[in-house]
């Protein structure tokens, strides 16, 4: 199966339910099926075809969605990216992947067009939104989403794709911050999809509400997923106003709801007893593990539904899921390997872990088929596996118990190296969420001459809470060894975010100016 036949099997089965919610349209399966059929017509007429690259630079919308499953209509590739995204990191990808069309904002068209500049291989740019007079400079082929969605239906031209073509090049920052992109076969994503849907027991009476970008594979997949099953999407751009995005879990009956740490540190400062939720079925986490006083506070608030801690990676998506009934035991724990996936931990060496505590390495149909011309990084991430195949090397750290459940200690670069000792910055983290008025908690390891590298934490505290560095160094010392407590205690009033909405921990190891 490939991903596009999610919508179209919902489509024949469920033509006049409603698919997608956004910004006041509601749109069935039907609608969104005849528009994504459209806009794969549209492609092909300039040339798009089997293995090209498109990249969408929308924010989260119905014309975004469209865009998306209109693109592997045609068989092509898709190439999500924020909104947000600076034109010279646009025009960046627009190269690395060679994309024949940019699908973008009719309001954004400076930085479009500055991007354009320094991408001469682009052939066609589809603008969605109003349409202005204003010519677009190097484009050579100019389009407009409305009008190709609006347009008499025309044959479709369909693709001799197979599930192991690429349906997505999804770009992630590595250790040299030059974004990369991770190849995405249609079976990757189908397999991840069939996995996490059967563990969350999603059904077509879903309704799951997303504010987390398209570009994001956590945001991307709950539209994904949803379409599977012939569930609906409510799809929102951002958690700026989180009393209305309550609201309207409310109003319109949401059952799954998908969070990160960000969302969790704005909903424990906003008084919950007033936004019941009973049809609420299910929360899930996966980004960075929910800090335990997050849990136990949406536990409280939401009784009745059932909490996922879940970790994942852009390269396979997700990799293992903690069931909901072992969340009070194991509030740490990110859980057991989901369904058709298996995980095991190495030393350095490379050899299965005798301590409990190694990298993580994933098997399964859902890992990637590598980075997009990156032959050398590949060959590092992906390696031979004891079947035939290729597994992922995960570059991060966890430990797992005696039952088999895991928790993650680090990323592989993370890890603090002080006075000869290894410092997690997970471990300490715990350790500051357990200090009451503490929102939010980050820690790095800062260059020191004596020490090697000293534990620095940044801290996000109540308004009310009045906490000082003598407070928290006070408490660290009732919980850690002298080596682990930080030396240095900041507090800022927010963190620094990655455009996927996780801690920037190269922003706080910067230089930090003063305000």
């Amino acid at each position: 199966m490939r991903v596009e036949q999610f919508l179209e099997a919902s489509a024949a089965r469920l033509p006049d339910k409603v698919a997608l919610v956004c910004e006041g349209q509601r749109v069935t399966y039907a609608e969104l099926d005849t528009q994504a059929t459209r806009f794969a017509r549209a492609l092909q007429d300039i040339g798009v075809g089997r293995g090209d690259r498109v990249v969408i630079h929308l924010d989260n919308s119905v014309a975004a969605v469209v865009s998306i499953f209109g693109t592997m209509k045609a068989g092509a590739v898709f190439v999500a990216v924020n909104p947000t995204m600076k034109p010279a990191k646009l025009a960046y990808i627009l190269r690395d992947s060679g994309a024949l069309v940019l699908v973008a904002d009719s309001r954004r068209q400076g930085s479009v067009a500055e991007a354009l500049a320094a991408a001469p291989s682009l052939k066609g740019l589809i603008l969605a939104g109003a349409a202005t007079p204003a010519p677009i400079a190097g484009a050579e082929i100019v389009l407009w989403l409305d009008a190709i969605v609006s347009a008499p239906s025309a044959p479709l031209t369909p693709p001799r794709g197979l599930n192991i073509d690429l349906a997505a090049l999804v770009y992630t920052s590595g250790s040299t911050g030059v974004p990369k992109g991770v190849m995405l076969t249609h079976l990757n994503m189908t397999s991840a999809a069939r996995s996490i849907t059967t563990y969350l027991e999603n059904t077509a009476d879903d309704v799951i509400f997303n504010v987390l970008p398209l570009s994001f594979d956590y945001g991307l997949y709950q539209v994904l997923m949803a379409f599977r099953v012939g569930a609906r999407v409510l799809l929102g751009r951002n958690f700026t106003y989180p009393l209305t995005v309550l609201e309207l879990l409310r109003t319109e009956r949401a059952t799954g709801f998908p969070i990160v740490p960000t969302i969790s540190a704005l909903l424990v400062q906003i008084d919950l007893t007033q936004y019941r939720l009973p049809d609420l079925r299910y929360v899930t986490n996966t980004g960075a593990a929910l800090p335990t006083p997050h849990i136990t506070a949406i536990r409280a608030w939401l009784p009745q539904a059932r909490l996922y801690s879940m970790y994942g990676l852009t390269e396979c998506k997700r990799v293992a899921y903690l069931p909901p009934e072992e969340v009070d035991r194991r509030p740490l724990s990110v859980g057991r390997a989901m369904p058709n996936v298996e995980v095991t931990l190495v030393d350095e060496d490379g050899r299965p872990t005798t301590t409990g505590t190694g990298e993580l390495v994933v098997r399964g149909s859902n890992v990637m088929s590598g980075y997009w011309n990156r032959p050398d990084e590949t060959a590092q991430a992906l390696r031979p596996g004891p079947f035939g195949q290729r597994v992922l090397y995960s570059g991060d750290i966890f430990r797992m118990d005696a039952d088999g459940f895991l928790y993650f200690v680090s990323r592989k670069d993370d890890v603090i190296k002080s006075r000869g000792e290894k410092v997690s910055p997970r471990e300490v983290e715990n350790v500051l969420y357990d200090l009451p008025g503490v929102v939010e908690a980050a820690v790095i390891g800062e260059a020191n001459d004596l020490l090697g590298n000293a534990v620095a934490a940044y801290i996000v505290q109540r308004v009310d809470a009045g906490l000082t560095g003598q407070d928290v160094s006070r408490h660290c010392a009732r919980f850690l060894e002298d080596f682990m407590i930080p030396r240095r205690v900041e507090f800022i009033e927010a963190m620094p975010r990655t455009a996927t909405g996780k801690i920037d921990r190269r922003a706080l190891a910067g230089p930090r100016v003063d305000a």
